[in-house]
C-alpha cells in the first residue's frame, strides 16, 4: 500500500518535521514491513508562466513549431524565449514552464539549447513529462485544471509534485490497511496521534434514496454465504466527464500507483483508496431496468472493461440488468455500461461481496484488480453507504453533477460474534506480564468493544473492519502489537536431554559430507520420473514393478514417484553436459518410494483439521503410505583428472566408483563388499553387487551403452546406488574410531592362481578368514590372465598388512598368518601360489 503523506495528514496528526523514514519506522513498530519511498522525480525551477506571444514556423520536416515568449516572473528572468511543438494554447494562457536547471522524470535535465534555429530557454511541460499521467498531446494549460496562480509561482507545490508516499507491505489478513482510513488508524496506534475517521458521518445523510430496484438472487451460495450481503446505489445527474481532475487528486493517485483516467473514474478510485471499499460507476442512461445480483449460468458471456469477451463460470457472481450481465461482481465492470466522455448521469454502486466468491472469480479469469484485492480480504460491511455518498459528493463538487433522489439498497444486519479472552491467556502466550488495563486499552484502541466477565476474562467484540480477529490468539497478537513487539523478551529455549539429530540423521550427514569432501557435487533432483525409468533402474532385471502415480503431477510426462535415484542423476548430467560441463562427479541422497505388489496406497480418508486423529486413524494413514527408503547414488562421467601440463587427462572408470563406495563405507562405519553381478541397466561384466555382512544393499557399474545413449550421455558413465538407511542400520548404533597403534605393520604380498570363474571378493574373504586377527587390511592389486597362467584360470595378487596391538610382529608371524589364509583359499577354491 502506497501512502501519500499529504493524504495521511488529513486523517491523523503527523509531525511537520517527520521524514518518510520516520513514518515508515512508525508503521514497522505496529507490524508492517517497509517497502519503499516514492517521489515525483521533479526538481525546480518549475514555475507558472504566461504566454505573451508566439510565432508559428513551419519546418522542412512538415512539423510546425511555435517560437514563444513566455513571462515567468521577474524573479525568474522575466520573459524567456521557448520553442514548443504543441498547439493547444493561446496567448494569455498560463502554463507550466520548466527552466534551465530543472530535472524532469527520466531523469531529463532542462538546459538552454539551440533547436529549430532558436535558443530555447526552457520548456513548457505536458502532464506526462511531469509524471502526472500519460497525456502528451499538448502542454498543461492551467486554466483547464481550474488553476489561476500568479506568474512565477512554484508549480511543483501548486500541482502537488512535492508530495511523497511511503509504501508498506500489507499481509493478506490485514485487508483494512489497503485504505488511507485503515493505514491512518495504524499510524495513530503507533504514535498516539489523534485519528480522524473519514467514515464518521451522520447516517441520516447516507440514505441512498428510492426508486431504483435492486435484487440479490443467489441460488448457489458458496459455503452457504450469499454472494452480496450489501448493495447500495445512488444516482448523480448532469455530470461533465470532460472536467479536469483536480491536480492534488491526480498527484495522490499517481503516488498511490494508479493512473488518472478522467474525473469520474478518478473519483471512484480515490474513494476506494480512501475508505477501502471499491466503488463502481455505471452510465445510468445505458442501464436497462434495475439491477439483479446473481450467479452466472453455464455458457454465459460478458465483455469486460478491458475489451475481452469472457465465458463465465456458474460460481461467478454477476451484476446484471434486463439486458444481461453488466459486470463481474467485485472484479471488473462490463463494457456495455461503461462511463465514457458522453456520460451525463451516473449510478454509483458500493457493495459488500463474499471474499471467497471474489477470489475465485479473479483467479479463474486471471483478472487481479485493486477491487478484487480488497474484496477477497474482506471490507468493512458498515462502509458501503459512506463510500457511495462520498463518491456522489465528489462528483457533485468536481464533475458538476447534482445528487438525485434515485437510489436503492439491499442490506442485512451485521452480526459480529464475540470472543472470550481468558484472564492470563495473553501473558502466558506472549511472555509479557500485561496488566488488565493494558489489555483492555489495546483492544479498545483498535476499535473493539470489551466487557469484563466476572474476573474470568473479557468478552471482546472485534471492530467491523477487522475480519481477521476470530479467536483469542489473534486478540493476544493485537495486544502485543499495540504495546510494542520490542517488549517481548528474547529467551533461548533450553532443550531437554537426548534431543538433536537421530543416529540415522547423523549418519546421512556424515556420508553426504564425506562425498562432498571427496570432490563429488550434491545435485538434488525432483522425485518424479516415468514408469519406464522405474522399471529399468528400480529392479535388477528390468521387470515391471508397481510405482506410485501422482493424482496431479507437475509434469504429465513424469507422473510417477521414483524407485531409484539414478534417473534424476541422468537428467542432471544431461543438463550439465548440454551446457558444456562434461566432467561430472555428482551424487544425491534422497527418498525412493517402493510400493509393495498388490497393496493399494493412498486410500485412507484425510481427517479434518483442528483435532488430533485417533491412533487408529493415524495407523490407517501410515498404512496408506508406501515404504520410503533413503538412498545414496553417484554418477561419474568424463575425466576424473583434467588434462594439465605434464599429465594426460584420466577418464573416470569403475575404479573411481569403487573409491566412492569406500568413502561411503568409511563414513557409515561398515565394510562394503563388492562382487560381480548383473543388472539390466548396466554393462555386462562391468557390474558389481554391493553387500554388507552378506546382505545386498546396492550396486555399482557402468551404464549399458544403449541406456547411456538414450539419456544423451557419453558412452562411458559409471553409477552406483545403495540403500543408505539399511547401511546405517547394519552399522549399528555407534561408529567407533580405532586407536592408532604404536607398533609398525608387517607387509607381504601373495599371488594366487584360481579358476577364472571364482570372484576375487570370495578369495579375499577366504584370506581374511584364514589370516585371523593379525590381518589389518587386504587389497586386490592385480588380476592377471595371460602367459604363465592356464587359460581357464587367473592370477589374483593381494597386498596384505599385518599388525599386532601389543608388539612388533616378526616376519615369521606375518608369513604364518598369510599361509593360513592361503590354506583356506586352497581348500575352498583350489587356489595355488603362483611361482
Amino acid at each position: 500500500m502506497r501512502v501519500p503523506l499529504s493524504w495521511l495528514r488529513e486523517y491523523v496528526e503527523v509531525a511537520a518535521d517527520a521524514t518518510p523514514d520516520d513514518v515508515l519506522a512508525s508503521f514497522v513498530s505496529v507490524g508492517f514491513e517497509e517497502e519503499d519511498i516514492h517521489r515525483f522525480e521533479v526538481e525546480g525551477p518549475v514555475v507558472v508562466g504566461q504566454v505573451v506571444s508566439f510565432e508559428e514556423e513551419p519546418q522542412s520536416n512538415g512539423k510546425t513549431i511555435r517560437w514563444c515568449q513566455v513571462d515567468v516572473g521577474e524573479a525568474n528572468g522575466g520573459v524567456r524565449g521557448i520553442v514548443c511543438g504543441a498547439s493547444n494554447f493561446a496567448v494569455g494562457d498560463k502554463v507550466v514552464a520548466t527552466l534551465p536547471g530543472a530535472v524532469l522524470p527520466g531523469p531529463f535535465p532542462i538546459a538552454a539549447r539551440k533547436t529549430y534555429g532558436h535558443v530555447s530557454d526552457g520548456m513548457m511541460a505536458s502532464a506526462r513529462e511531469l509524471g502526472l499521467g500519460e497525456e502528451h498531446n499538448g502542454i498543461i494549460v492551467l486554466a483547464d485544471l481550474g488553476i489561476d496562480a500568479p506568474v512565477g509561482t512554484d508549480a511543483i507545490a501548486l500541482l502537488g509534485l512535492d508530495d511523497v508516499a511511503v509504501e508498506v507491505n500489507v499481509t493478506p489478513d490485514r485487508g483494512y490497511a489497503f485504505s488511507l482510513r485503515g493505514i491512518a488508524r495504524e499510524y495513530s496506534h503507533a504514535t498516539g496521534a489523534e485519528f480522524r475517521d473519514p467514515a464518521a458521518r451522520d447516517f441520516a445523510e447516507l440514505a441512498p434514496g428510492v426508486g431504483f430496484p435492486i435484487v440479490v438472487d443467489d441460488q448457489q451460495p458458496i459455503r452457504g454465504r450469499v454472494g452480496a450481503s450489501e448493495f447500495v446505489a445512488r444516482a448523480v445527474r448532469g455530470v461533465d466527464p470532460s472536467r479536469p481532475t483536480p491536480p492534488w487528486m491526480v498527484a495522490r493517485l499517481t503516488l498511490a500507483g494508479m493512473r488518472s483516467l478522467g474525473v469520474l473514474i478518478d473519483i471512484t478510485n480515490y474513494v476506494m483508496l480512501e475508505l477501502g471499499n471499491p466503488v463502481h460507476g455505471y452510465d445510468l442512461d445505458k442501464l436497462s431496468g434495475g439491477i439483479t445480483v446473481r450467479r452466472a449460468t453455464s455458457g454465459e458471456k460478458i465483455e469486460t472493461l478491458d475489451g475481452q469477451v469472457r465465458t463465465l463460470h456458474v460460481e461467478d457472481l454477476l451484476i446484471t440488468d434486463e439486458s444481461g450481465p453488466i459486470g463481474i461482481a467485485g472484479v471488473m465492470g462490463g463494457a456495455t455500461t461503461e462511463m465514457t466522455e458522453t456520460t451525463r448521469n451516473v449510478l454509483i454502486e458500493a457493495a459488500t461481496f463474499d471474499p471467497t466468491t471474489i477470489a475465485r472469480s479473479a483467479r479463474r479469469h486471471k483478472l487481479p484488480s485493486e477491487a478484487s484485492k480488497r474484496f477477497e480480504r474482506g471490507v468493512d460491511p458498515l462502509i458501503p453507504f459512506v463510500a457511495a455518498r462520498r463518491v456522489a459528493d465528489l462528483m457533485v463538487e468536481f464533475a458538476g453533477g447534482t445528487l438525485d433522489e434515485l437510489g436503492g439498497a439491499v442490506f442485512a444486519e451485521v452480526f459480529i460474534e464475540g470472543i472470550h479472552l481468558p484472564a492470563g491467556f495473553v501473558a502466558g502466550l506472549i511472555g509479557v506480564d500485561y496488566t488488565a488495563d493494558e489489555i483492555v486499552g489495546a483492544l479498545e484502541t483498535i476499535g473493539a468493544e470489551v466487557t469484563e466477565e466476572g474476573g474470568t476474562g473479557w468478552h471482546v467484540i472485534p471492530p467491523s473492519w477487522r475480519p481477521d480477529l476470530t479467536d483469542k490468539w489473534t486478540l493476544a497478537e493485537e495486544v502485543a502489537r499495540i504495546h510494542g513487539l520490542d517488549r517481548i523478551p528474547s529467551v533461548l529455549p533450553t532443550p531437554s536431554g537426548g534431543r538433536g539429530l537421530t543416529l540415522l540423521q547423523q549418519g546421512r550427514r556424515r556420508v553426504a559430507d564425506a562425498l562432498a569432501a571427496a570432490g563429488f557435487v550434491e545435485t538434488p533432483a525432483f522425485p518424479f520420473t516415468t514408469d519406464t525409468s522405474n522399471d529399468l533402474h528400480g529392479s535388477a532385471s528390468g521387470e515391471h514393478l508397481p510405482s506410485i502415480r501422482l493424482a496431479n503431477a507437475l509434469d504429465g510426462q513424469a507422473p510417477f514417484l521414483r524407485r531409484s535415484l539414478i534417473p534424476g542423476l541422468l537428467t542432471t548430467a544431461h543438463r550439465n553436459i548440454s551446457r558444456g560441463m562434461v566432467d561430472l562427479a555428482i551424487f544425491e541422497t534422497g527418498t525412493v518410494f517402493l510400493p509393495e505388489p498388490g497393496v493399494q496406497y493412498g486410500t485412507a480418508e484425510v481427517p479434518p483439521l483442528g483435532a488430533r486423529p485417533s491412533d487408529e486413524v493415524l495407523a490407517q494413514l501410515n498404512a496408506s503410505i508406501p515404504p520410503q527408503h533413503r538412498h545414496v547414488a553417484v554418477l561419474l562421467t568424463g575425466n576424473i583428472i583434467p588434462r594439465q601440463p605434464g599429465r594426460a587427462a584420466e577418464a573416470a572408470d569403475l575404479a573411481d566408483a569403487l573409491d566412492a563406495v569406500r568413502v561411503i563405507a568409511t563414513a557409515a562405519g561398515v565394510d562394503i563388499d563388492v562382487a560381480q553381478g548383473e543388472r539390466a541397466a548396466l554393462h555386462p561384466g562391468r557390474t558389481g553387487v554391493l553387500s554388507v555382512r552378506g546382505e545386498e544393499i546396492g550396486y555399482v557399474g557402468e551404464l549399458h551403452p544403449t541406456v547411456a545413449a538414450d539419456a544423451d550421455l557419453p558412452a562411458r558413465a559409471i553409477v552406483l546406488e545403495l540403500d543408505l538407511d539399511r547401511v546405517l542400520t547394519l552399522a549399528g548404533e555407534r561408529v567407533v574410531v580405532e586407536s592408532l597403534s604404536a607398533y609398525p605393520a608387517a607387509t607381504q604380498d601373495v599371488s594366487l592362481v584360481v579358476p577364472a570363474t571364482v570372484p576375487a571378493a570370495d578369495v579375499r574373504a577366504a584370506l581374511v578368514e584364514g589370516a585371523g586377527a593379525l590381518l589389518e587390511s587386504v587389497r586386490l592389486v592385480d588380476d592377471y590372465r595371460g602367459e604363465g597362467v592356464p587359460g581357464d584360470a587367473k592370477s589374483l595378487s593381494f597386498a596384505l598388512r599385518f599388525r599386532a596391538p601389543d608388539r612388533t610382529l616378526t616376519a615369521a608371524e606375518a608369513s604364518e598368518a598369510k599361509l593360513a589364509g592361503v590354506a583356506v583359499a586352497a581348500e575352498r577354491f583350489g587356489a595355488t601360489l603362483r611361482e
